[in-house]
């Protein structure tokens, strides 16, 4: 197993990231796609907007609008593969979110999305045909988005804005850590999403508590995790996002991954419902350096072993 993390800097903040990329260039060999820059690089920005940013998403299939709702970076959790450079302090807006400008960007995006227009720009202009479709708005971000203190407002703004432009089969994704499922204000915002075709692609990254702590680093317990994926399963069937990586050179454990399995089968016996698994490794640079991406062969052999012991759909990245 990995040895203890390293220890936080005296600013009181995550050690610096490495941003080199030179790892990620040597995980294929095959001659480059001028696509995979755009899957490889999801930056928050997008022109002069402040919430609202399109990125092309080898996990949506398709362009994913995205809705940053955590501008200042402050997250309720840490986790070693994350990102967001949190080295340095994010902008400090106001903590909730500005409603009328967040309604403005999303549906001036969506035109620009749904028209084609955005394959005209440079960035978008080598996305393959068959990912030129708008799949979703996805609330996600710089940190965990239902930490955003009208949270429940913001989602009522997305699904007003895809109802106005007539997109029902567009879904409303809300990509989250599942650490506040139990608060009432943030089951408010879910029912809105349920309303609006939604969707919850929620975080495990782990089996047992101590990777959960390594992983994750996080003041949130790991049972409230799991009780929160169970509870939002009943009502409703989630996706589950698993980010597999080596730590220090050392992949997960077959105990760790037999845990894992474990806390999905509970899921499922306790009568909650998966409607797919996303397993996944890094892709972009990592918080940390010691952190580091499995092969495609890696990832793709610990998918067979999820399916042969859990019975799930698995999709790979």
């Amino acid at each position: 197993m990995s040895q203890p993390n390293p220890p936080d800097d005296p600013s009181g903040g995550r050690r610096a990231p490495k941003r080199g990329r030179g790892w990620l260039a040597a995980k294929r060999s095959e001659a480059p796609d001028p696509s995979r820059s755009l899957i490889g690089s999801h930056p928050r920005t997008f022109g002069e907007n402040r919430y609202v940013y399109p990125v092309l998403s080898r996990r949506a299939g398709g362009i994913s609008i995205g809705v940053n709702l955590n501008l200042d970076r402050a997250c309720n959790s840490d986790c070693i593969y994350c990102q967001v450079d949190r080295s340095q302090p994010g902008p400090k807006p106001s903590a909730a979110v500005d409603l009328d400008r967040l309604e403005a960007e999303l549906d001036a995006m969506v035109g620009f999305v749904v028209s084609g227009r955005i394959f005209e720009d440079a960035v978008f202009r080598a996305t393959p045909p068959a990912l030129r479709r708008l799949n979703d708005v996805a609330l996600s971000g710089d940190a965990e988005p239902t930490t955003c203190p009208n949270f429940v407002e913001a989602a009522a703004v997305c699904a007003e804005v895809r109802r106005r432009h007539g997109l029902d089969e567009v879904k409303l994704v809300l990509i989250t850590n599942a650490s506040l499922f139990h608060r009432a204000r943030v089951r408010r915002g879910l029912e809105i999403l349920d309303a609006a075709n939604g969707e919850i692609w929620a975080k495990l990254d782990a089996g047992t508590e101590a990777y959960y702590r390594e992983v994750a680093r996080s003041k949130v317990p790991f049972r409230r995790i799991l009780d929160n994926l169970l509870w939002a399963a009943r009502v409703r069937p989630i996706v589950i996002q698993t980010l597999l990586l080596r730590i220090r050179g050392e992949p997960p454990s077959a105990a760790e991954l037999a845990a894992y399995c474990d806390r999905l089968g509970a899921i499922v016996s306790g009568g909650g419902r998966i409607k797919l698994v996303q397993l996944y490794t890094i892709a972009r640079p990592a918080a940390e350096s010691w952190a580091t991406l499995l092969t495609d062969a890696e990832v793709d052999a610990l998918a067979a072993l999820v399916r042969q012991r859990t019975g799930l759909p698995v999709a790979t990245y």
